[in-house]
């Protein structure tokens, strides 16, 4: 009788281990995957991309930039989708705005003592 009554006792018990687990078990997980996945790569990147598209629109004439191919150049021209560059004396071309990487940072003059 024991036995049985043993036997009984650790069926139900295995029973229960043996159940699905809910599915707030399972949807939180992914949930808080997802948020975080989120927050470390999608935000940060649409926020660079509103930045640069705030950058190119606030482009003038006489600006330093840099292109995404590591041109340094002055803006001389703007249209709609393209800026007219100088590189050099007499040496102009034409780039899409896209092609525009950031604003040249020059360096910051050192008093002379």
């Amino acid at each position: 009788m024991q036995a049985t009554l043993l036997l009984s006792n650790s069926s139900a018990l295995w029973a229960q281990a043996q159940q699905q687990p809910s599915a707030w078990g399972l949807l939180i997980p992914l949930l808080a995957v997802l948020a975080i996945f989120w927050l470390l790569l999608i935000r940060p990147q649409q926020k660079y991309r509103k930045q640069h598209q705030q950058m190119l629109s606030a482009l003038r004439t006489g600006d330093k930039i840099v292109t995404a191919g590591g041109i340094r150049a002055t803006v001389v021209g703007l249209r709609d989708e393209v800026v007219q560059l100088r590189i050099a004396d007499q040496v102009r071309i034409d780039v899409d705005r896209s092609a525009i990487a950031r604003h040249q940072h020059q360096p910051e003059e050192q008093p002379k003592s």
